[in-house]
Formats: C-alpha cells, sequence, structure tokens
C-alpha cells in the first residue's frame, strides 16, 4: 500500500536510470527471477530480447482479432442469406436464392473490417488504454527515455515492493541513479 508523505504525496514506486540496454535486460532478469509483478521497462527503442527477461508471455490480442473475425465472417454470410434468401427472394436464371460462393466476398470483408477492430479494441483493453495521466511524465529525466536513458520502474503496488529491498536490488543491477517517484 502507498506510503504518505508529509507534504500528502503519495510514493508510486522507485525508478532506476541505466546507460546501456544490456544492463536494463540484466536489471529485468534480477526482478524476473525475483518474483516482482508490477514493475516496467522504458527504452527509446524496442530491444530484443526484453520480452522474455521480463518473462513476459505471448499477447492475448490475437484472441480479440480472432473472436472478432470468425464474428465478421458469420454475420456476413448470415447477412446475405438473410438478404437473397429470406428477406427479398428473387429467382433468376434457375440460380440458388443462397450460395457461400457468392456471399463469400461480402463475408471476407466484414471479416477484414471485424478483425481490425478486434484488434484495436483488444489493444486498448489489454493495455489500459487511453491513460491520460502518467506521473513519470512529471520528472524531468525521465524525459530522456525517448533520447538516450533506459529506464526501469517498481510500483509500490507490488507484493514484493519494500523500501529498503527493492532499493537494494535495484542497486545490484548497476543503476546509475535511482528516485522516488510521488504524486
Amino acid at each position: 500500500m502507498p506510503e504518505l508523505n508529509t507534504d500528502y504525496t503519495v510514493k508510486l514506486g522507485l525508478l532506476a536510470e541505466y546507460a546501456t540496454p544490456g544492463e536494463l535486460m540484466r536489471a529485468a532478469e534480477k526482478f524476473r527471477d525475483a518474483g516482482y509483478r508490477r514493475w516496467d521497462v522504458y527504452t527509446p527503442f524496442p530491444v530484443h530480447g526484453m520480452d522474455d527477461a521480463m518473462g513476459l508471455g505471448n499477447s492475448r490480442v490475437g484472441w480479440f482479432t480472432f473472436i472478432a473475425a470468425l464474428t465478421g465472417y458469420t454475420c456476413g454470410m448470415i447477412m446475405i442469406w438473410w438478404m437473397n434468401a429470406s428477406d427479398y427472394p428473387i429467382a433468376v436464371g434457375g440460380k440458388p436464392l443462397f450460395s457461400p460462393i457468392y456471399s463469400f466476398p461480402v463475408a471476407y470483408e466484414c471479416t477484414i473490417l471485424l478483425g481490425a477492430f478486434g484488434s484495436l479494441f483488444g489493444m486498448f483493453i489489454m493495455n489500459r488504454l487511453p491513460r491520460l495521466y502518467n506521473p513519470l511524465f512529471k520528472m524531468e529525466r525521465f524525459a530522456r527515455s525517448t533520447d538516450d536513458t533506459f529506464f526501469l520502474f517498481v510500483e509500490t503496488a507490488d507484493p514484493k515492493f519494500s523500501d529498503a529491498e527493492t532499493k537494494r536490488l535495484l542497486e545490484t543491477t548497476g543503476s546509475k541513479r535511482i528516485e522516488e517517484v510521488r504524486d
């Protein structure tokens, strides 16, 4: 649970700064192995292997995409069946009132459309977006995370968080600087 400061700010966690992606990756591995769950890394560019170092699994956004695309295909087929065979049946030249072959282009387009929306909304849900405010953005040094510096942030909400122990672990990872993040 966050602790209160005398100036009525809430401590949200510790932010450690690293000079190279290699140092940050080793720190991420240490925090993963120590069992921390509520922490993240911030880098100016994608670092290959960081997902493994953090212990992250495959994204579940693909399931949102799959379910939405399957819904789109099904709705497209039902829509064409309803329009041609039930709602307004016109027998022309002995052709069937419904054929999946002729309905496929419409169903395909519905599949793509709803699959794209499933990906978009799945990403929003899984990433808890939109996040309009992050206390890290108030920190001057954190602005360098988009330029040339690498950061690891550990939240106080983590069950294993302890001021002394977490700070000691950050110091053993070789961080250049450790700061408290308050809001």
